[in-house]
């Protein structure tokens, strides 16, 4: 038996007893050592807050008065919890230094390798062990960053520059913030624009000159803002204004058949072995990014005009080696 598997059987064991069961019983019910017993017990006991009573002579039980309440909770975190739980404590110790922020995040920094230390079975969690990477981050103003979260928590309108990475024309923005979102390893702003009448995404690392306003912010409804930022792929989504149809080879159908695009994607395996994709997009720029990405594993069919953008990137990208 593996870990995880030890502790459900050593629980049922000790659920179902009416009696103390002695470490040699565990043993044998559970093929392993010992002293592994001894270790599976004391995590039951202290890690997940069992009922465990009894001692190595007699045996063990739960308590009876206990038994019949406790129920054993999900033993492994999952892998969303985990990465959570791992960028948390990264984001923590970067805080490091001394400062006021590290001292008042200190608890909160002990609790969280208290779960991971409980999460790996043993008194401290491999931190080397586990790594998460940074992708692509893009590096951004601090002091921009913290007036346009000030503004969405305090619900404030907000003025900035906006510099926009296709032009890079700048633009004043009055804007009503409504939340700000992490999006691949990025942070973006989504707010109601005064002048433009309409909801708009802005990339944080674009904004500079922020100041929060003393007027209210205009609040969106939160299905209003599903509706018009996540109806259509990527973050600068806006309404659908098409459904795209990729193809991709049989080299790589089953690596996208397991990856979540969009929550109204939809799939399937074509004869060939070839997975077909379709997705509602708006805004063409980010979904061609991610499609390229493929290179020739990968193969727009639908609508004609997102076709013919991909030919014309590709060709603009073939005549850099042309030279």
């Amino acid at each position: 038996m593996d870990r995880y598997e030890r502790i459900n059987a050593l629980h049922r064991i000790l659920k179902g007893a009416r009696y103390p069961v002695t470490v040699p019983r565990l043993q044998d019910e559970l093929g392993c050592s010992r002293a592994t017993v001894y270790r599976d017990l004391a995590f039951l006991r202290d890690a997940l807050m069992a009922p465990v009573e009894g001692d190595g002579e007699a045996g063990f039980r739960y308590a009876a008065a206990e038994s019949d309440r406790f129920e054993l909770p999900g033993l492994w975190l999952s892998s969303e919890e985990l990465h959570a739980l791992l960028a948390s404590q990264q984001l923590l110790r970067r805080t490091g230094g001394g400062g006021v922020l590290s001292t008042m995040l200190a608890p909160l920094q002990q609790r969280i390798e208290g779960l991971l230390a409980a999460q790996a079975g043993s008194g401290r969690w491999p931190v080397e062990r586990v790594r998460v990477i940074p992708h692509r981050g893009r590096r951004l103003d601090e002091a921009s960053f913290r007036s346009v979260a000030s503004a969405v928590l305090e619900r404030r309108q907000l003025a900035f520059e906006y510099r926009a990475r296709s032009t890079d024309e700048t633009t004043r923005r009055r804007v009503s913030p409504q939340r700000i979102t992490h999006y691949r390893d990025n942070w973006y702003l989504d707010a109601w624009d005064h002048d433009r009448e309409a909801l708009r995404s802005f990339a944080v690392d674009r904004i500079s000159q922020a100041r929060t306003q003393d007027e209210v912010a205009r609040d969106v409804e939160e299905d209003v803002l599903d509706q018009h930022l996540a109806s259509s792929y990527g973050i600068f989504s806006g309404e659908p204004k098409g459904w795209a149809t990729i193809v991709f080879s049989p080299k790589v159908a089953r690596w996208v058949a397991d990856e979540h695009w969009h929550s109204r994607q939809q799939g399937r395996f074509l004869a060939d072995g070839r997975y077909e994709l379709k997705l509602p997009y708006s805004v063409p720029r980010e979904l061609l990014m991610d499609v390229l990405h493929y290179g020739a594993d990968a193969e727009i069919i639908e609508p004609p005009m997102l076709r013919e953008q991909a030919k014309s990137l590709l060709s603009l990208a073939l005549s850099q080696y042309d030279r």
